[in-house]
């Protein structure tokens, strides 16, 4: 459970570009065709509408999905088949059909949940808004030994709509390359990016090029923020508010570290007895439900945390093995895809903790 075209001006000198859009038809949309270059985030928009990030495409997709799709069964447990790498998953808060982001022998696609099979969804006429990022980092491998790799894949890292607009988060060019991006739904007005910085309490230091890996909506005071986690693992709030007026890059508010070594895969937001939780899978540290309590308090983590220990937000360790992927099925239960070592990947429903 994620640009439009270069602004500038030099009162935002330091604001990064955000998309060329595609859609011509009011109210965004319009019948085309949707070939992905890679599997990536996903989430829902209203009505019904599948928000798709493409990485490699640095392209965020807005995708008119089938209402009457079977609604996918709330008690399932099924093998992914050999050949299927799944980039993400995501329930349709509006049918609960279960979608998920995969690539098959090196195509990748989006598949639903039907009937306990994978079923592919048709994108070759489709009702479609489309947005390319414009400041997305060069297609190729640069940098050497541990570093060596293509920023590009790292355009989009997780995506979420957010109060009429499309939040998406990733890697930009330049050197402060962390951005969170700003997109009008449904793509018809020029968006914005925004370079972010944290403190990093497992290193000791600021940093304005480590990318949230996943982040989900929280309202904290009646405002919109983005809770996200980060490699080696801080997590921080940003008001989408202060962010939308920032003249250059945010900082934003750490409010947990959750041991280094590690990086979170999957979040979702839920509540359990009157008390909103987070709850997060990771590479290293398996699945944590965090507190939000006293999250909204302004003062931050500002000191280092060392010999990969935690702070801030109260959590607990839930025992789940090998869960890489997860989200909120409804208000009881999540379903979550597991990948225990030497053995296929398993898509299943679980009750929420």
């Amino acid at each position: 459970m994620r640009r439009l075209s270069l602004v500038a001006a030099a009162s935002c000198c330091l604001m990064l570009c955000a998309g060329v859009v595609h859609a011509i038809d009011l109210p965004g949309f319009s019948v085309g065709e949707v070939n992905l270059k890679s599997a990536g985030p996903l989430s829902f928009a209203p009505d019904n509408v599948l928000i798709v990030g493409d990485p490699k495409a640095a392209t965020v997709y807005a995708i008119q999905v089938d209402k009457s799709a079977a609604k996918s069964p709330t008690e399932l447990e099924m093998p992914i088949p050999d050949g299927i790498e799944v980039a993400d998953l995501v329930v349709s808060p509006d049918t609960g059909v279960i979608y998920l982001s995969v690539t098959e022998n090196g195509k990748p696609n989006i598949v639903r949940v039907e009937g306990g099979k994978l079923v592919p969804v048709a994108l070759d006429k489709v009702k479609r808004a489309v947005a390319e990022l414009a400041n997305a980092p060069e297609d190729k491998v640069v940098g050497e030994g541990r570093r060596r790799g293509n920023p590009r894949e790292e355009s989009i890292t997780d995506i979420a709509y957010v109060d009429n607009q499309v939040i998406v988060t990733g890697r930009t060019t330049g050197d402060a390359s962390a951005a969170v991006h700003s997109i009008a739904y449904p793509f018809q007005e020029q968006g914005s990016a925004m370079p972010i910085e944290i403190y990093h309490a497992a290193h000791g230091r600021y940093e304005d090029d480590a990318v949230p890996r996943v982040f989900v909506p929280f309202t904290i005071d009646g405002k919109p923020h983005l809770l996200a986690g980060f490699t080696c693992t801080p997590l921080v709030k940003f008001p989408l508010g202060e962010i939308a007026k920032a003249k250059q890059a945010y900082r934003g508010t750490t409010v947990a570290e959750l041991g280094n070594r590690n990086r979170p895969l999957d979040m979702v937001v839920y509540e359990k007895n009157g008390q909103q939780y987070l709850l997060m899978t990771n590479s290293a540290r398996g699945v944590m439900k965090v507190s939000t309590e006293d999250i909204e308090r302004e003062e931050g983590l500002t000191a280092p945390v060392k010999g990969g220990g935690t702070a801030g937000q109260d959590f607990e360790s839930i025992d789940w093995e090998g869960v890489v992927q997860l989200d909120k099925l409804n208000d009881k239960m999540a379903v979550i895809i597991t990948q225990a070592e030497g053995q296929p990947a398993v898509l299943k429903t679980v009750a929420l903790p």
